[in-house]
C-alpha cells in the first residue's frame, strides 16, 4: 500500500487547505475532484472523475493509506426544498462501497456540527441526539450512519469530524456558503448583506488552519477500529450582529444590512462542545476570531 492520502473535494475551500498542508508536511496527496484543478505543490496529484461509482475510487484507494471526505455541494439554504443525492450522498456511498475491499484504510469524514444538533441552550456534545432541520443536515447525518455501518461490518476505522462555521483565506463568496466571505464581499462591492432574522442567531466560528490541524491528528493518531466522532469548534458562540460589528471594526467600513424574515431551516443557536477533541488529540484551536478575521480580510484585499 502506498502512503498517499486521498482528499475528496480537494478543490474546495477546506479540501484545498487540507491538500496543501499535507503536501507541505511531505505526505503525497491524491486530490480527487470532479473537474480539473491546479495545485501549487508538486506533491499533489489531481485525479478527475464524477466519483459516483465505487470503481472510480478503487484504483486511488490502492495507492492510499487513508481518505478524507471533504466534498459537498449543498448548504442548509440551498437544500431547503430539494434533497440532493447526486454530488453528496451518492458520492459518499460510492466511496464507502469501495472501502469495503480495503477496510484497513482510515476514513475521515467532514460532517457538520452546525446543522446536525438543532437548537441548543447549552454547548452540543457528540452524544446529543441529532435533530437536523435542513435536508443538508439530514444528508450529513445519513452519511455518518453509513460510515458507522461500514466500520462495524468491515472492522474499519471511521473518524467523523463535525466542524462549526469554518472560515479563512481562500474562501470565496458563494451564495449560501459562509457568512464571513459574503460580508467581506458586500463591503468591497458596497452591497447590502441579507440577514435572515434579527441578527441574534448564535454560531461558533473556526479558523480553517485549526480544522486542518485536527484533520492531521485524525489521520495519524492511533485509534481502535470503529467509529470516532468529534466536534471541531473554537468553543465560543457569538451573535451574527456581533460578528458583523467586528467585521465593521476590522475593515473600517460600515456594512449595510438588509434584515429579512427568518427562515425555518435556520438554527437559532448552536455552539459546540470541543472537549472530546481536546482530550483525545491534545488539540486546541489557536486562532481567536478577531485575528482570523484580520487575516482573512487581508487576503481578500490583496488577492489577484
Amino acid at each position: 500500500m502506498n502512503d498517499a492520502i486521498l482528499v475528496l473535494g480537494a478543490s474546495g475551500f477546506i479540501g484545498r487547505h487540507l491538500s496543501e498542508a499535507l503536501a507541505r508536511a511531505g505526505v503525497p496527496v491524491i486530490a480527487a475532484t470532479r473537474s480539473p484543478a491546479a495545485f501549487a505543490h508538486p506533491g499533489i496529484v489531481n485525479a478527475v472523475a464524477p466519483f459516483d461509482a465505487p470503481d472510480q475510487f478503487a484504483p486511488l484507494l490502492a495507492r492510499c493509506q487513508a481518505a478524507i471526505h471533504a466534498a459537498s455541494i449543498s448548504t442548509p439554504g440551498s437544500s431547503t426544498a430539494q434533497p440532493q443525492l447526486d454530488g453528496n450522498l451518492r458520492t459518499t456511498l460510492a466511496l464507502i462501497e469501495a472501502l469495503q475491499s480495503c477496510p484497513d484504510r482510515r476514513l475521515v469524514y467532514l460532517s457538520s456540527g452546525g446543522t446536525l444538533y438543532g437548537d441548543r441552550d447549552r454547548a452540543a456534545r457528540e452524544d446529543d441526539p441529532l435533530r437536523p432541520r435542513s435536508y443538508h443536515g439530514a444528508g450529513k447525518a445519513a452519511a455518518e450512519h453509513f460510515a458507522q455501518a461500514w466500520a462495524t461490518q468491515y472492522d474499519g476505522t471511521a473518524v467523523l469530524l463535525r466542524p462549526s462555521n469554518v472560515y479563512g483565506p481562500g474562501q470565496l463568496p458563494r451564495t449560501g456558503f459562509g457568512i464571513i466571505p459574503t460580508a467581506f464581499d458586500c463591503i468591497l462591492r458596497d452591497d447590502p448583506l441579507t440577514v435572515w432574522g434579527d441578527g441574534g442567531t448564535v454560531r461558533d466560528y473556526l479558523y480553517v488552519d485549526d480544522l486542518v490541524a485536527l484533520c492531521g491528528l485524525a489521520l495519524t493518531r492511533d485509534l481502535p477500529q470503529g467509529t470516532h466522532t468529534y466536534n471541531v469548534a473554537y468553543g465560543e458562540g457569538i451573535s451574527l450582529n456581533t460578528l458583523l460589528d467586528a467585521i465593521d471594526g476590522i475593515t473600517g467600513q460600515t456594512l449595510r444590512r438588509d434584515y429579512q424574515s427568518a427562515r425555518r431551516v435556520d438554527v437559532h443557536r448552536i455552539v459546540l462542545d470541543n472537549n472530546a477533541a481536546r482530550t483525545t488529540f491534545g488539540w486546541q484551536p489557536a486562532t481567536p476570531l478577531e485575528q482570523g478575521l484580520r487575516q482573512t480580510w487581508q487576503w481578500f484585499i490583496t488577492r489577484p
